[in-house]
């Protein structure tokens, strides 16, 4: 019977897990020589991924507006530029039962890009913005669990041959009189 205490069971199952954390420094070129930013916000995030068998590459762009003054302070614009990046994100979890190599991939953003700082270069021409994002990606694929199987639920056909054996035998060696002595009495 111990043989039968556990099975194998093929099911989809988050197979691989991992979260990272990046900061980028993006340079914009405003249309004038800035004098102060005034703000600086990210918008338009788009990304997409790509899994390896260790990592999760995160591909993406957003753009990165730029509000500051020019002209000693008596002007203001607003500039914008389209950045791209790309993040590899390691498996810090991973399933070494996968049984086939197609598998989804989940994409969380835990902290949408923000920008932390932006200020002048040190040439006085541009824009340093620091942005700051968090992605949690996991990876579902078809993966092989272990469960342990109660041994009353189940049956061994050789042992049910065994039990009729036993069912004649006890049966043989009742005594058909008593039966018989109990309907008289009544």
């Amino acid at each position: 019977m111990a043989e039968y205490a556990y099975r194998e069971i093929i099911t989809k199952a988050i197979c691989g897990k991992g979260k990272k954390f990046s900061r980028s420094a993006h340079t914009v070129t405003p249309t004038h020589k800035p004098t102060n930013v005034l703000g600086c916000w990210v918008i338009n995030h788009k990304y997409k991924t790509t899994y390896h068998k260790d990592a999760v590459n995160v591909d993406g762009t957003y753009d990165i507006n730029t509000w500051y003054s020019y002209n000693n302070n008596t002007k203001t614009e607003v500039v914008c530029e389209t950045v791209s990046y790309h993040d590899r994100v390691p498996l810090t979890l991973r399933d070494k039962q996968v049984v086939s190599d197609h598998v989804q991939v989940t994409c969380r953003m835990l902290q949408e890009p923000n920008c932390l700082e932006a200020k002048i270069s040190s040439n006085g021409n541009r824009v340093v913005a620091q942005v700051e994002r968090e992605f949690l990606v996991e990876v579902i694929g078809e993966t092989k669990v272990k469960v342990q199987v109660d041994g009353n639920g189940l049956v061994e056909v050789e042992d049910d041959a065994d039990e009729d054996k036993d069912l004649d035998k006890e049966l043989n060696d009742l005594d058909s009189d008593f039966l018989t002595e109990d309907e008289d009495e009544e």
